[in-house]
């Protein structure tokens, strides 16, 4: 069973994604607290990682940063999930390393399918 983790300090928003990834096939692995990610990432070794930007330190570019410093993660598939969708914070998400910028509100079948992409994109 493939792995996503998902970073967001909304409990709703991560109720909602472990939900939705257990029903999809998926482990969901639920980090409400940024300071650990790149702790529970290196203890978990998932198979893409879902961040929101908007997080108390460290947001959704730090973490992104310090996943992509450490070597394991380098072709780690990583989603930044905001409900900012300014082009400056997309290209600040992507100079951080990520592969993907989406966007709040969603369609299931879109992120879905964007995941299953990349993770197969990864391997």
């Amino acid at each position: 069973m493939k792995k996503i983790l998902v970073v967001d300090d909304d409990i709703h928003a991560t109720t909602l994604f472990e939900t939705l990834f257990s029903a999809k096939g998926f482990e969901a692995l639920i980090v409400n607290d940024s300071e650990t990610a790149v702790d529970v990432a290196k203890s978990e070794n998932p198979d893409l990682i879902i961040l929101d930007l908007m997080m108390p330190a460290p947001n959704g570019f730090d973490v992104c940063r310090n996943l992509r410093a450490e070597p394991k993660f380098s072709n780690t598939p990583i989603v930044i999930f905001t409900a900012m969708g300014d082009n400056e914070s997309k290209k600040a998400a992507l100079e951080a390393g990520a592969n993907e910028f989406l966007t709040k509100p969603f369609r299931v079948e879109d992120l879905m399918k964007r995941i299953r992409d990349l993770i197969s994109q990864a391997k």
